[in-house]
């Protein structure tokens, strides 16, 4: 029987879902949306705030501040909160409601970013606030989870191992690329240990991290308007956009399922489902996917059709493109799914 006395010591770490049933492709998926903070953004959060307490670079009385698009901040206003500490998270338009209410329950300070700047979009602007509140307020403290290696090392230590522990003939592994720490422990870990496994990133249409062209982008999570700069592309075999549009279908062909999860699992399985088949059709591989979190904070955006429709436009509301498989045609292959 597990006994804690803070809400980081309790993380799910080894529930996967075969989806077979419901994709129709050997994926198993990897959740990580079982603890107190809802994400896999916990283990980042405790192990940047751990390192920077011991090198007296966050003390007592000090109030840490980082930029997050949802997930991030929900974990550090957890951690915050049960050490005593204040926490000042900026945000911006996209951060779902429920985050928001989320962080300001649990007694973080919520800044609101609304206007994208010219060149590096709402994060640049996001990074811009942050600098401004650092340099008014000695006190505070920026983690900077995009250039901190405490956001890889947590998932170097912890979410890699598992996987491999859960998979030791695991053949390739599907990571949401947003600040890429997950993808960048995992991939480290892996490369080291198990060298034979093909390290998959999935990435949203418009998103600049792996260098494509910036897009407007609407849901959380997966993408960057700004490189992070923990990624180290040597790490990565292969990299996947996905448009928002098959996010949200795919996200609402796992509740057909039964399954509600977040934008990015959405983005993850339907990028994963699409490189297998382009590039092992006979299923014959063990393939797994990270599900960062689940899909309760998504309510009033992917799984609400007035929102689909307002910000996505009506064929985002197709029919759910997880059961599709490509359609053979005499010696070619089409395939239904698309950027």
């Amino acid at each position: 029987m597990p006994v804690i006395t803070t809400p980081q010591e309790f993380d799910v770490e080894d529930l996967y879902v075969d989806l077979r049933p419901v994709l129709g492709r050997p994926l198993y998926l990897k959740c990580e949306g079982f603890n107190f903070a809802g994400s896999v953004k916990l283990r980042a959060a405790s192990e940047m705030v751990d390192a920077a307490e011991r090198s007296g670079t966050l003390r007592p009385g000090m109030t840490i501040v980082e930029s997050s698009s949802g997930n991030l901040g929900v974990a550090l206003s957890l951690v915050a909160v049960s050490r005593g500490l204040r926490f000042v998270c900026v945000t911006d338009s996209r951060c779902t409601a429920a985050s928001r209410r989320l962080m300001s329950s649990l007694g973080a300070e919520v800044q609101v970013v609304t206007e994208a700047h010219p060149d590096r979009g709402l994060l640049g602007a996001r990074l811009d606030r942050v600098a401004d509140l650092c340099a008014a307020h000695p006190d505070y403290h920026w983690l900077n989870q995009y250039a901190n290696p405490g956001n890889w090392t947590a998932h170097y230590r912890t979410t890699g191992p598992q996987i491999a522990k859960a998979f030791p003939d695991l053949d390739v592994l599907f990571v949401g690329a947003g600040t890429t720490g997950t993808l960048m422990g995992c991939a480290r870990f892996l490369r080291e240990n198990n060298p034979g496994v093909t390290i998959v990133a999935v990435d949203a249409a418009g998103s600049v991290t792996f260098g494509g062209p910036p897009g407007t982008r609407m849901i959380p999570g997966v993408g960057t308007s700004v490189r992070p700069a923990i990624l180290d592309d040597s790490y990565v075999d292969d990299v996947v956009l996905v448009s928002e549009a098959d996010t949200v279908r795919a996200c609402r062909g796992l509740l057909r399922g039964g399954f509600l999860l977040g934008g990015s699992t959405g983005t993850v399985v339907s990028g994963a489902a699409r490189w297998l088949d382009e590039h092992r059709p006979d299923g014959g591989l063990t393939a797994v996917a990270i599900a960062p979190d689940l899909g309760e904070r998504y309510l009033e955006t992917v799984y609400h059709d007035g929102w689909v429709r307002e910000h996505l436009g009506a064929e985002a509301l197709g029919a759910e493109a997880l059961g599709a498989r490509p359609v053979p045609l005499g010696p070619t292959t089409i395939s239904t799914w698309s950027l």
